[in-house]
Protein backbone atom coordinates (compact mmCIF):
# COMPACT_ATOMS: atom_id res chain seq x y z
CA UNK A 1 0.00 0.00 0.00
CA UNK A 2 2.67 2.53 1.09
CA UNK A 3 4.52 1.58 -2.39
CA UNK A 4 1.57 2.54 -4.56
CA UNK A 5 1.28 5.62 -2.47
CA UNK A 6 4.66 6.69 -3.48
CA UNK A 7 4.13 5.79 -7.15
CA UNK A 8 1.23 7.97 -7.19
CA UNK A 9 3.05 10.76 -5.43
CA UNK A 10 5.59 10.65 -7.71
CA UNK A 11 3.42 10.29 -10.97
CA UNK A 12 1.64 13.23 -9.39
CA UNK A 13 4.81 15.41 -9.14
CA UNK A 14 6.03 14.53 -12.78
CA UNK A 15 3.27 17.13 -14.66
CA UNK A 16 3.95 15.37 -18.02
CA UNK A 17 3.42 11.92 -16.61
CA UNK A 18 0.29 13.10 -14.90
CA UNK A 19 -1.22 13.81 -18.00
CA UNK A 20 -0.08 11.31 -19.67
CA UNK A 21 -1.97 9.27 -16.48
CA UNK A 22 -5.26 11.30 -16.87
CA UNK A 23 -5.23 11.00 -20.69
CA UNK A 24 -4.54 6.34 -20.59
CA UNK A 25 -7.48 6.58 -16.96
CA UNK A 26 -9.84 8.18 -20.08
CA UNK A 27 -9.30 5.56 -22.26
CA UNK A 28 -9.34 2.65 -20.25
CA UNK A 29 -12.43 4.08 -18.79
CA UNK A 30 -13.72 4.32 -22.32
CA UNK A 31 -13.05 0.62 -23.29
CA UNK A 32 -14.34 -0.52 -19.79
CA UNK A 33 -17.66 1.24 -18.67
CA UNK A 34 -18.02 3.19 -21.82
CA UNK A 35 -19.65 -0.11 -23.56
CA UNK A 36 -22.15 -0.04 -20.67
CA UNK A 37 -23.48 3.24 -21.07
CA UNK A 38 -23.48 3.52 -24.67
CA UNK A 39 -25.27 0.92 -26.44
CA UNK A 40 -24.08 -0.02 -29.91
CA UNK A 41 -26.59 -0.04 -33.02
CA UNK A 42 -25.14 -1.00 -36.32
CA UNK A 43 -28.65 -1.03 -37.94
CA UNK A 44 -28.17 0.86 -41.78
CA UNK A 45 -30.06 4.08 -41.43
CA UNK A 46 -29.24 5.78 -45.21
CA UNK A 47 -32.07 8.79 -43.67
CA UNK A 48 -29.44 9.57 -41.31
CA UNK A 49 -26.20 9.31 -42.95
CA UNK A 50 -23.44 11.48 -42.33
CA UNK A 51 -25.46 13.94 -39.95
CA UNK A 52 -23.60 16.39 -38.26
CA UNK A 53 -22.38 16.36 -34.60
CA UNK A 54 -25.27 17.17 -32.30
CA UNK A 55 -26.40 16.53 -28.13
CA UNK A 56 -28.15 13.04 -29.99
CA UNK A 57 -25.13 12.04 -32.14
CA UNK A 58 -22.08 13.89 -30.64
CA UNK A 59 -18.95 13.25 -33.02
CA UNK A 60 -21.90 12.89 -36.15
CA UNK A 61 -23.17 9.71 -37.79
CA UNK A 62 -21.08 7.73 -40.55
CA UNK A 63 -21.87 6.74 -44.11
CA UNK A 64 -24.53 4.46 -42.91
CA UNK A 65 -26.21 6.75 -40.58
CA UNK A 66 -24.53 4.78 -37.46
CA UNK A 67 -23.18 6.86 -34.19
CA UNK A 68 -19.19 7.49 -34.82
CA UNK A 69 -18.60 8.16 -31.47
CA UNK A 70 -20.56 5.52 -29.98
CA UNK A 71 -18.57 3.25 -32.18
CA UNK A 72 -14.98 4.25 -31.77
CA UNK A 73 -16.38 3.63 -27.54
CA UNK A 74 -17.14 0.13 -28.49
CA UNK A 75 -13.61 -0.16 -30.90
CA UNK A 76 -11.37 1.24 -27.95
CA UNK A 77 -12.40 -1.93 -26.07
CA UNK A 78 -10.98 -3.91 -28.78
CA UNK A 79 -8.08 -1.97 -29.48
CA UNK A 80 -6.62 -1.65 -25.70
CA UNK A 81 -7.02 -5.30 -25.49
CA UNK A 82 -5.34 -6.39 -28.85
CA UNK A 83 -2.55 -4.21 -27.21
CA UNK A 84 -2.39 -4.83 -24.10
CA UNK A 85 -2.38 -9.10 -24.67
CA UNK A 86 0.54 -8.64 -27.21
CA UNK A 87 2.53 -6.20 -24.94
CA UNK A 88 1.91 -9.15 -22.56
CA UNK A 89 3.23 -11.48 -24.75
CA UNK A 90 6.34 -10.20 -25.92
CA UNK A 91 6.96 -9.14 -22.60
CA UNK A 92 7.03 -12.54 -21.32
CA UNK A 93 8.90 -14.05 -23.78
CA UNK A 94 11.39 -11.27 -24.34
CA UNK A 95 12.11 -10.75 -20.60
CA UNK A 96 12.42 -15.01 -20.20
CA UNK A 97 14.39 -15.38 -23.22
CA UNK A 98 16.96 -11.91 -22.58
CA UNK A 99 16.90 -12.93 -18.58
CA UNK A 100 18.25 -16.48 -19.42
CA UNK A 101 20.68 -15.37 -22.20
CA UNK A 102 22.30 -12.35 -20.09
CA UNK A 103 22.20 -14.81 -16.68
CA UNK A 104 23.40 -18.03 -18.03
CA UNK A 105 25.83 -16.89 -20.86
CA UNK A 106 27.58 -19.46 -22.68
CA UNK A 107 26.38 -21.68 -25.87
CA UNK A 108 23.00 -20.59 -24.53
CA UNK A 109 23.64 -17.26 -24.80
CA UNK A 110 24.87 -17.34 -28.43
CA UNK A 111 21.85 -19.47 -29.29
CA UNK A 112 19.42 -17.23 -27.79
CA UNK A 113 21.23 -14.32 -29.61
CA UNK A 114 21.54 -15.82 -33.06
CA UNK A 115 17.80 -16.74 -33.46
CA UNK A 116 17.22 -13.02 -32.01
CA UNK A 117 19.86 -11.18 -34.49
CA UNK A 118 17.85 -13.69 -37.13
CA UNK A 119 14.32 -12.32 -36.29
CA UNK A 120 16.07 -8.88 -35.96
CA UNK A 121 17.02 -8.63 -39.47
CA UNK A 122 13.74 -8.99 -41.22
CA UNK A 123 11.43 -6.49 -41.67
CA UNK A 124 8.68 -7.02 -39.04
CA UNK A 125 5.59 -5.17 -40.59
CA UNK A 126 5.95 -6.94 -43.94
CA UNK A 127 6.34 -10.01 -42.36
CA UNK A 128 3.01 -9.04 -39.73
CA UNK A 129 0.86 -8.43 -42.74
CA UNK A 130 1.71 -11.87 -44.36
CA UNK A 131 0.72 -13.63 -41.38
CA UNK A 132 -2.24 -11.72 -40.76
CA UNK A 133 -2.85 -12.66 -44.41
CA UNK A 134 -2.25 -16.51 -43.71
CA UNK A 135 -3.55 -17.12 -40.26
CA UNK A 136 -7.37 -16.65 -39.70
CA UNK A 137 -7.55 -13.67 -37.14
CA UNK A 138 -11.17 -14.13 -35.65
CA UNK A 139 -10.62 -12.97 -32.05
CA UNK A 140 -8.22 -10.62 -29.70
CA UNK A 141 -5.60 -13.34 -28.70
CA UNK A 142 -5.08 -14.73 -31.99
CA UNK A 143 -4.37 -11.18 -33.20
CA UNK A 144 -2.19 -10.29 -30.38
CA UNK A 145 -0.16 -13.51 -30.78
CA UNK A 146 0.31 -12.71 -34.53
CA UNK A 147 1.76 -8.98 -33.76
CA UNK A 148 3.88 -10.39 -30.41
CA UNK A 149 5.21 -12.73 -32.94
CA UNK A 150 7.90 -10.33 -34.10
CA UNK A 151 7.82 -7.93 -31.38
CA UNK A 152 10.38 -9.68 -28.46
CA UNK A 153 13.70 -10.01 -30.45
CA UNK A 154 14.07 -6.36 -29.43
CA UNK A 155 13.38 -6.60 -25.90
CA UNK A 156 15.06 -9.80 -25.57
CA UNK A 157 18.55 -7.90 -26.31
CA UNK A 158 17.76 -5.18 -24.28
CA UNK A 159 16.90 -7.40 -21.13
CA UNK A 160 20.41 -9.36 -21.68
CA UNK A 161 21.95 -6.17 -22.07
CA UNK A 162 20.31 -5.09 -18.46
CA UNK A 163 21.44 -8.13 -17.21
CA UNK A 164 24.61 -8.61 -17.86
CA UNK A 165 25.36 -5.09 -16.70
CA UNK A 166 23.95 -5.52 -13.34
CA UNK A 167 25.44 -8.87 -12.10
CA UNK A 168 28.70 -7.39 -12.36
CA UNK A 169 27.49 -5.03 -9.85
CA UNK A 170 28.66 -4.79 -6.40
CA UNK A 171 25.82 -5.64 -5.01
CA UNK A 172 24.84 -8.69 -6.81
CA UNK A 173 28.74 -10.07 -6.79
CA UNK A 174 28.01 -9.71 -2.58
CA UNK A 175 25.10 -11.83 -3.10
CA UNK A 176 26.79 -14.21 -5.06
CA UNK A 177 29.90 -13.94 -2.26
CA UNK A 178 27.50 -14.51 0.74
CA UNK A 179 25.98 -17.79 -1.42
CA UNK A 180 22.58 -16.71 -1.84
CA UNK A 181 20.53 -18.72 -4.54
CA UNK A 182 20.01 -17.95 -8.04
CA UNK A 183 15.93 -17.22 -7.27
CA UNK A 184 16.74 -15.03 -4.51
CA UNK A 185 19.70 -13.03 -6.78
CA UNK A 186 16.94 -12.90 -9.34
CA UNK A 187 13.67 -12.26 -8.21
CA UNK A 188 14.95 -10.36 -5.43
CA UNK A 189 17.97 -8.30 -6.55
CA UNK A 190 17.90 -8.73 -10.42
CA UNK A 191 14.03 -8.38 -11.10
CA UNK A 192 13.62 -4.80 -8.92
CA UNK A 193 16.57 -3.12 -10.60
CA UNK A 194 14.40 -3.81 -14.05
CA UNK A 195 11.29 -3.42 -13.57
CA UNK A 196 10.79 0.42 -14.65
CA UNK A 197 12.10 -0.53 -17.74
CA UNK A 198 10.18 -3.84 -18.25
CA UNK A 199 7.29 -1.18 -17.07
CA UNK A 200 8.17 1.35 -19.67
CA UNK A 201 8.83 -1.48 -22.52
CA UNK A 202 5.72 -2.94 -21.66
CA UNK A 203 4.14 0.45 -22.55
CA UNK A 204 5.87 1.00 -25.84
CA UNK A 205 5.26 -2.46 -26.82
CA UNK A 206 1.62 -1.88 -25.91
CA UNK A 207 1.77 1.44 -27.87
CA UNK A 208 3.40 -0.34 -30.89
CA UNK A 209 1.17 -2.86 -30.96
CA UNK A 210 -2.09 -0.84 -30.96
CA UNK A 211 -1.03 0.68 -34.09
CA UNK A 212 0.36 -1.96 -35.77
CA UNK A 213 -3.52 -3.84 -35.10
CA UNK A 214 -4.78 -0.67 -36.14
CA UNK A 215 -2.52 -0.84 -39.83
CA UNK A 216 -3.63 -4.63 -40.08
CA UNK A 217 -7.22 -3.38 -39.80
CA UNK A 218 -7.15 -0.83 -42.13
CA UNK A 219 -5.63 -2.85 -44.70
CA UNK A 220 -8.51 -5.44 -44.36
CA UNK A 221 -6.32 -8.59 -43.59
CA UNK A 222 -8.36 -8.92 -40.23
CA UNK A 223 -11.67 -7.62 -40.53
CA UNK A 224 -13.15 -9.13 -37.49
CA UNK A 225 -14.64 -6.21 -36.50
CA UNK A 226 -16.49 -3.26 -37.62
CA UNK A 227 -16.11 -0.78 -35.21
CA UNK A 228 -12.14 -1.23 -34.49
CA UNK A 229 -10.33 1.78 -35.18
CA UNK A 230 -8.70 0.27 -38.30
CA UNK A 231 -11.82 -1.02 -39.28
CA UNK A 232 -13.20 1.95 -39.04
CA UNK A 233 -10.83 3.92 -41.31
CA UNK A 234 -10.84 0.73 -43.92
CA UNK A 235 -14.58 1.58 -44.11
CA UNK A 236 -14.12 5.63 -44.07
CA UNK A 237 -11.91 4.99 -47.16
CA UNK A 238 -13.91 2.64 -48.73
CA UNK A 239 -17.40 3.78 -48.37
CA UNK A 240 -16.93 7.84 -47.83
CA UNK A 241 -14.03 8.07 -50.94
CA UNK A 242 -12.13 8.91 -47.59
CA UNK A 243 -10.19 12.85 -47.54
CA UNK A 244 -12.37 13.44 -50.80
CA UNK A 245 -15.76 13.76 -49.54
CA UNK A 246 -15.75 16.62 -46.61
CA UNK A 247 -19.14 14.50 -45.30
CA UNK A 248 -16.99 12.02 -43.83
CA UNK A 249 -14.04 13.68 -42.40
CA UNK A 250 -15.01 13.23 -39.03
CA UNK A 251 -15.68 9.94 -39.49
CA UNK A 252 -12.70 9.15 -41.08
CA UNK A 253 -10.54 11.61 -38.62
CA UNK A 254 -11.86 9.95 -35.05
CA UNK A 255 -10.04 7.28 -34.80
CA UNK A 256 -6.61 8.66 -35.96
CA UNK A 257 -7.10 11.52 -33.04
CA UNK A 258 -8.39 8.57 -30.90
CA UNK A 259 -4.62 6.77 -32.02
CA UNK A 260 -2.63 9.99 -31.48
CA UNK A 261 -4.41 10.76 -27.86
CA UNK A 262 -3.08 7.57 -26.72
CA UNK A 263 0.26 7.63 -28.34
CA UNK A 264 0.90 10.76 -26.46
CA UNK A 265 -0.81 9.52 -23.27
CA UNK A 266 1.36 6.61 -23.35
CA UNK A 267 4.94 8.63 -23.87
CA UNK A 268 3.78 11.18 -21.44
CA UNK A 269 3.25 8.59 -19.05
CA UNK A 270 5.98 6.40 -19.38
CA UNK A 271 8.48 9.65 -18.90
CA UNK A 272 8.06 8.84 -14.85
CA UNK A 273 7.83 5.22 -15.03
CA UNK A 274 11.53 5.21 -14.36
CA UNK A 275 12.09 7.54 -11.27
CA UNK A 276 8.61 5.70 -9.46
CA UNK A 277 9.50 2.15 -10.23
CA UNK A 278 13.53 2.09 -9.85
CA UNK A 279 14.68 1.81 -6.12
CA UNK A 280 18.22 2.98 -6.88
CA UNK A 281 17.00 6.14 -8.41
CA UNK A 282 14.45 6.86 -5.59
CA UNK A 283 17.31 6.37 -2.92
Amino acid sequence: MRGMIDFFRIICHNKRSLIGLIILIIFILMATVGPFIFKLNMTVDYNNRYLSPSLEHWLGTDFAGRDTFIQLVHGSKEVLLVGLLAAFFTLFVGALLGTLSGLVGGRLDSGIMLITNLFLTIPSFPILIIMAAIFSIRDPVSFALVLSAWSWPGLTRAVRSQIISLKERDFIVICKVMGMSKPHIIFKELMPSITSFLSISFIMTMRGAITGSVGIMMLGLAPYSPTNWGQMLNLAVSQTGGIFNPLGFIYLFSPILCLALFQLGSIFFANGIDEALNPRLRG
